[in-house]
């Protein structure tokens, strides 16, 4: 099995910018083909042979067999490959709504059989309070933060996913978001090594820590505790200022080559570390696809290697295999 170069490497196109229900309201799970066609297009059109089914646009695991069948079906006619999917905001943990999510994560994964899909991304981050739903950006706001006595029910419950990937071949990967287990690097390191399962590591979603209108971690930390660990990526950056004197921070969203993370610097450690995973590049705000175009070319153009035969270490958590290794 050879390497990833920056020619092959399988990056996907987040689904993030597309509207989870159509104009008259129906969720986009109900709406058929004819509304997902028109995605998977625009995806497509804009360079993209991958997409990441984020569920915040298509809850693949509430579609029935016809439905997975259908939906496979307008992909492969659009030549779009759906490479990973990313459920959040449906956490295990969740108080009221655990045991609920914890049914639909299963449903997730074997949708994800049935598409062929690789690797699936979950997360403990919870639904955006009204608080955080009335600002510009959400991240402002403070929102749910994890309880330390949920820690056992949250190793139990996702072990238990990764016991039901490990059956599908399918990698779980945890996705860092603030506040939650997966919240700082050692948070989500302890987490990730006490599931134990070499098919579950970390989604070392960066952006979401550096984003935050407060005190950080330096991203550099979280890059050297996390990426031993990576086995799928969400890439995303922001521009940010801080001022400790006054106790003033902001961030706002930015290109991948802009922003505050050095995307060259963590690729070279993270290739280092073992990492050849899905690669899956968001954006909030604006003109959301293009500037997901914007950062894949990047990363092909100037940050992923180019020629063969470079040294790459040995990963903690086991990576993808050959059914995302070849062209879409």
């Amino acid at each position: 099995m050879t390497d990833f170069l920056a020619a092959d490497w399988p990056i996907a196109a987040a689904a993030l910018p597309f509207s989870g229900r159509t104009p008259d309201g129906r969720a986009v799970a109900e709406a058929g083909p004819d509304v997902w066609r028109e995605v998977l297009v625009e995806v497509a059109d804009a360079g993209f042979d991958r997409i990441d089914l984020t569920d915040s646009w298509l809850r693949v695991g509430d579609l029935d067999p016809r439905g997975l069948a259908d939906f496979d079906a307008v992909a492969a006619e659009a030549g779009v490959v759906p490479a990973s999917i990313s459920a959040i905001r449906c956490s295990v943990i969740d108080r009221d709504r655990g045991v609920e999510n914890l049914a639909y994560s299963h449903r997730t994964l074997d949708a994800a059989a049935a598409l062929g899909i690789e690797t699936v991304s979950f997360g403990l981050h919870q639904a955006l309070t009204p608080a955080q739903q009335a600002q510009l950006w959400f991240w402002t706001v403070e929102g749910h933060r994890d309880d330390p006595a949920d820690w056992d029910t949250a190793v139990a419950r996702l072990q238990e996913l990764g016991r039901h990937a490990a059956d599908l071949g399918i990698l779980v990967s945890l996705e860092m978001y603030e506040d939650t287990f997966l919240g700082s690097a050692d948070s989500a390191v302890r987490l990730v090594t006490d599931i134990g399962m070499d098919n579950v590591g970390l989604n070392p979603d960066i952006g979401n820590l550096v984003r935050l209108h407060r005190p950080i971690e330096p991203w550099w930390e979280v890059v050297e505790k996390t990426l031993p660990y990576a086995n799928f990526w969400h890439v995303k950056n922001y521009a940010r200022d801080e001022d400790v004197a006054r106790d003033m921070y902001t961030a706002v969203p930015a290109p991948l080559a802009y922003g505050l993370i050095d995307y060259r610097r963590a690729f070279r450690y993270a290739i280092e570390q073992g990492f050849q995973g899905v690669i899956c590049v968001e954006n909030y705000g604006g003109d959301g696809l293009t500037v997901c175009a914007d950062n894949r070319d990047y990363l092909r153009r100037h940050v992923l290697p180019k020629r063969g035969g470079y040294t790459r270490g040995a990963s903690r958590v086991r990576q993808i295999g050959h059914a995302q290794r070849g062209a879409a």
